[in-house]
């Protein structure tokens, strides 16, 4: 009897040496993720399947090693590598936080500018910002709407790029539905074009909606457009737009020289700017000029507008 117990709390020693053994290899596997991951907030078990989603090798063991550790945090996680053991890994789900840097894309402000300012405040390669924009971006300017965001230091620049893009594109969808009830993303960003001049011409939100009107009156009767914002693009977003400029400019975006829109935005866009694109307010007006304080003033004559001219000038 004693000989049949004692066999029995062998094969029992074996089998729990087998299962520390197996699960000491399994805790050891290597697995492979970007240094700076992102974690979605909700419960262990939809964690775990996002994680599967992005192709992670993590399964419904993996849930049940989290609640031993701890709930799992949500936001951005510092990984320190791309290659953990999957203790480590599943060990820095709870406990690594990445750093943030707050990074602001201001209304009326170029992606050429914007890839700079996230090159040297996030100190990435401005190179592989400009080729991951390329390769993700629906359209060569605006894709981006103008926000604070809190981004991890160590993103990668690729993942950067299309996390932001995502964001945006996400943002602009909901936009087009509360505006249209649809979203249709080519007649979307010839809004976004127009609401481009917009934001580069206004000197405030109220007078968006008149610079909008000028803008479609202008098209109507066929006329150039005649816009010095349109001139601000990519590198070119602060300089002054010199009588030089206009003249040698031979970009799309000189509308002294081209009828219509220029075909792409001149930059990133406000909601105020996409609004008065949409809902332009109804005037005749085909002039403006720069007053002495700041804002503008708006005439349909042009006798007037050259008036305008002068006394903003003395």
């Amino acid at each position: 009897m004693k000989v049949k117990k004692l066999t029995i709390a062998k094969y029992v020693l074996a089998i729990i040496f087998v299962i520390i053994l197996s699960l000491m290899y399994y805790l050891n596997k290597p697995i492979y993720s970007p240094k700076i991951l992102y974690i979605p907030a909700g419960s262990i078990n939809k964690i775990i399947t996002q994680l599967q989603s992005k192709n992670y090798d993590v399964c419904k063991i993996d849930s049940f090693v989290l609640r031993l550790l701890g709930s799992p945090q949500s936001g951005w996680i510092n990984m320190k590598t791309n290659v953990n053991t999957k203790a480590d890994f599943l060990y820095k789900l709870t406990t690594s936080k990445a750093a943030l840097q707050n990074v602001t894309l201001i209304p009326g402000e170029t992606t050429y500018i914007f890839l700079n300012q996230l090159a040297d405040n996030l100190h990435l390669n401005r190179k592989k910002l400009q080729n991951a924009f390329n390769k993700y971006a629906p359209m060569k300017e605006g894709a981006f709407v103008p926000d604070t965001y809190r981004l991890p230091v160590g993103i990668t620049e690729e993942t950067l790029m299309k996390v932001l893009l995502t964001i945006s594109h996400q943002k602009m969808k909901e936009l087009s539905l509360k505006f249209f009830g649809t979203y249709n993303e080519k007649k979307w960003f010839q809004y976004v074009a127009i609401a481009s001049i917009i934001q580069k011409e206004s000197a405030n939100t109220a007078e968006m909606p008149l610079i909008s009107s000028v803008i479609y009156n202008r098209i109507k009767k066929g006329m150039k457009l005649q816009m010095d914002g349109t001139l601000n693009y990519g590198q070119y977003s602060h300089q002054k737009v010199t009588p030089y400029r206009i003249k040698h400019d031979t970009s799309a975006y000189n509308t002294y020289k081209h009828t219509g829109l220029p075909g792409l935005p001149v930059c990133n866009v406000s909601v105020a700017a996409i609004r008065a694109a949409i809902f332009p307010k109804k005037t005749n007006y085909l002039y403006f000029m720069k007053s002495k304080e700041g804002s503008h003033d708006f005439t349909c004559n042009y006798s007037t507008h050259l008036r305008n001219i002068r006394r903003a000038t003395k």
